[in-house]
């Protein structure tokens, strides 16, 4: 079942919305951002490792396609899928050692290669409204 978490007017309450979730990870957890550019998947993912701990640095990977933070209480593999033309391209960056790895992974554009994903994938999707707020919901 589907559920909107937030609806969000600002950075600051897609990041705030990030953070609620990020403080439930354990380890192991990978979480799923779907939705089009600009949705606001980067700031919740800055939520995330904030709500882990962590005081990085949050950046999009799109261009370095994984970002690492290791500042908060467990490490955090930042994906994005957005540049991968094929699945076959994710064993050469090491995918399967970050699933392995005791952390937590944050895939963004993560519906281009769903069949990678494990099965206990939290799934978020981002939708821009009419009114030009931000939603999230949890699928």
């Amino acid at each position: 079942m589907s559920e909107a978490i937030v609806t969000a007017f600002s950075e600051e309450e897609m990041i705030a919305a990030g953070r609620g979730v990020g403080e439930s990870l354990e380890a192991y957890s990978v979480v799923a951002l779907c939705g089009q550019l600009g949705a606001g998947k980067t700031h919740f993912s800055k939520g995330l490792v904030s709500g882990l701990g962590g005081d990085d640095p949050v950046t999009s990977p799109t261009f370095s396609l994984i970002n690492e933070y290791r500042t908060a209480r467990l490490p955090i593999f930042h994906f994005d899928f957005y540049r991968l033309e094929d699945a076959a391209e994710l064993p050469a960056i090491g995918w399967d050692e970050y699933l392995d790895e005791e952390g937590v992974v944050i895939v963004e554009w993560a519906d281009k290669f769903p069949e990678l994903l494990p099965e206990e994938t939290i799934w978020f999707e981002f939708q821009i409204l009419e009114s030009g707020a931000h939603q999230v919901v949890k699928k």
